[in-house]
């Protein structure tokens, strides 16, 4: 399965480079995740709790970064073992191009799964991928765009 898209942010393209490296705000974006450690600076093991139409899974695996070009693109790729639910694995060109003073994230992603999930069909996997691939973006969007002046929390 192949995905494709885009993110503006609002956020320099060193700031938005910065967060895709910062395994804490990685954590907080990547849906279902539970923990996310780095062993390098190129290289995380996490685990990521999936549900995939009537099927839950704890997946544990690696990630790592190649190819990078700081602070414009890199590729990133992951494996992961999900127990009796199968495995997943892929993973993704990333790039950032300044767009006045924000920033567009570009992404080409492959990603292939088996196992009993691979039972559960191409289409509902495709949507659900899909729409995972929705919510890491726009969180991660969230998360590293500056909170606009006048709308910051003034709690005290």
């Amino acid at each position: 399965m192949d995905l494709t898209g885009s993110q503006r942010i609002e956020a320099s393209r060193e700031h938005v480079w910065r967060a895709l490296n910062d395994p804490n705000v990685l954590r907080q974006c990547i849906p279902g995740c539970q923990e996310l450690t780095q062993a390098s600076p190129t290289e995380f093991s996490a685990k990521v709790v999936l549900k995939i139409g009537p099927m839950k899974a704890t997946f544990a695996g690696a990630v790592t970064l190649s190819e990078l070009e700081p602070p414009s693109a890199y590729r990133i790729t992951g494996e992961g073992q999900g127990g009796v639910a199968g495995f997943a694995k892929g993973g993704a060109r990333v790039w950032l191009v300044e767009e006045d003073e924000a920033t567009i994230l570009n992404y080409e992603a492959q990603a292939n799964v088996g196992g009993k999930m691979a039972q559960l069909g191409a289409r509902l996997i495709d949507s659900t991928a899909k729409k995972l691939a929705g919510e890491f973006f726009g969180a991660f969007g969230k998360v590293v765009s500056p909170v606009p002046s006048g709308m910051a929390d003034t709690k005290a």
